[in-house]
């Protein structure tokens, strides 16, 4: 009896070792196992972001490259050119082939004619190709002095891109309303159709009316050129002074007096010319006055010899 519950107590804690290594497998395992997924986890968590942190380099390295903006800017240019130059007519046509050839045009020119006070002036309007703008300002520089020269900007990018939305909304609405005009049979809706499409169509030229004038403005810079000459100093030498007054009094007669001479010496030879007449005619006058008087003595003497005989 003893023999027995012995042996089925050493039998019993057997199978509690036993139960208790199996238990101490599992738990090795399960531990075991949890650290791999947990080092796998890790192990692709951190290739993960290495591998992400290369991209995320080329991608801060794209947006800190010195590339070009994704869409071009609409920047409409214009300026005012001050020039002095010593022909301005002249320079204006220099400054009109400049621009002509660089594919630009003159849109405005004035002229003032030169007089014994003024040099005369021009000034123009011209519409440069907004590529060729430092090229052209380089060659008219050449021309004389640049006074003045300024330029503004105006960014236009965003109405631009808002006009072209609106053109192609616009247009597609347009395209819609044409398409049910074709299938409309009723007359009512017919006319109600063509109003509808007749007001878009209209709004739509406006639009593209607009972005014309935009895309002009844009592609060709404006530029107004201003040529004048030096301007003419006038001194004032009117006296001051008593002396000042003296000597300009002076001057005044020695001039006067040069003057005269000057005038004499035109007017002697026809006045020796017209003494030299004046004699000859006095002679002639003279001479015929003496033959009338010897002739009118003859005959007083002839009667008054025939009486006393």
């Amino acid at each position: 009896m003893n023999d027995t519950g012995e042996g089925t107590m050493r039998r019993a804690r057997r199978i509690g070792v036993i139960a208790g290594l199996i238990v101490a497998v599992a738990a090795l395992s399960g531990c075991s196992s949890s650290s791999d997924s947990s080092s796998a986890a890790d192990a692709g968590y951190g290739g993960d972001a290495q591998q992400g942190a290369p991209a995320a380099d080329g991608a801060a390295a794209n947006e800190s490259g010195g590339g070009e903006p994704a869409t071009d800017r609409s920047i409409i240019i214009t300026g005012a050119m001050y020039m002095t130059v010593d022909d301005p007519i002249a320079s204006a046509d220099r400054a009109t082939g400049i621009v002509q050839n660089a594919g630009g045009r003159i849109d405005a020119r004035s002229e003032t004619a030169p007089d014994e006070h003024y040099g005369g002036s021009a000034s123009l309007t011209m519409r440069i190709p907004s590529n060729r703008l430092d090229a052209v300002v380089d060659d008219l520089r050449k021309l004389g002095t640049v006074d003045q020269f300024s330029t503004d900007s105006y960014d236009v990018t965003t109405e631009v891109a808002d006009l072209e939305a609106q053109i192609s909304t616009l247009r597609a609405s347009t395209d819609r309303i044409q398409a049910l005009l074709i299938e409309a049979e009723d007359i009512s809706d017919i006319i109600t159709l063509e109003n509808e499409l007749a007001r878009r169509q209209a709004e739509l030229q406006s639009l593209e009316a607009r972005q014309r004038g935009l895309d002009d403005q844009v592609s060709m810079s404006t530029i107004d050129l201003s040529l004048t000459t030096e301007p003419v100093v006038v001194v004032d030498d009117s006296p001051e002074t008593f002396w000042d007054g003296l000597v300009s009094g002076w001057d005044g007669l020695v001039a006067f007096l040069s003057g005269a001479l000057v005038i004499l010496g035109v007017i002697l030879p026809w006045a020796a010319l017209g003494g030299l007449i004046f004699l000859s005619v006095t002679a002639v006058v003279r001479a015929r006055k003496s033959r009338i008087a010897r002739r009118t003595a003859r005959s007083d003497t002839t009667e008054a010899t025939s009486a006393g005989a």
